[in-house]
């Protein structure tokens, strides 16, 4: 079992940066592939990014490749987003997710099983 917490969230103009952090609770956080998701408003939500165990292994959505990074400090159980160039369009909720069962989890959020509560993302043009 692990609880997620996601903070960072807020009001950013076109072009500027945030940083999104998800600390986990529990002793195990190392062995969960870890990932970020988003949902818009009228939309489904959608990956994000992910990264593996010891996040070797990252992989990104197409939309946000080159902008976004995603990456974890196992000694404080946190996984990071951070996002620069941010545009209007990744206006969402953005929810961070483990998956206990694999060593990398991919793009399918069926294949994860805690989600947080979400952090809103706001970028204004």
């Amino acid at each position: 079992q692990v609880q997620l917490v996601e903070s960072g969230g807020g009001l950013v103009q076109a072009g500027g940066s945030l940083r999104l952090a998800c600390a986990a609770s529990g002793r195990t956080f190392s062995r969960y592939a870890m990932g970020w998701f988003r949902q818009a408003p009228g939309k489904e939500r959608e990956f994000v990014a992910t990264i593996s165990w010891s996040g070797s292994s990252t992989d990104y959505a197409d939309s946000v490749k080159g902008r976004f990074t995603i990456s974890r400090d196992n000694a404080k159980n946190t996984v990071y987003l951070q996002m620069n160039s941010l545009k209007p369009e990744d206006t969402a909720v953005y929810y961070c997710a483990a998956d206990g069962s694999r060593i990398y989890s991919g793009r399918y959020s069926a294949n994860y099983d805690y989600w947080g509560q979400g952090t809103q993302v706001t970028v204004s043009s």
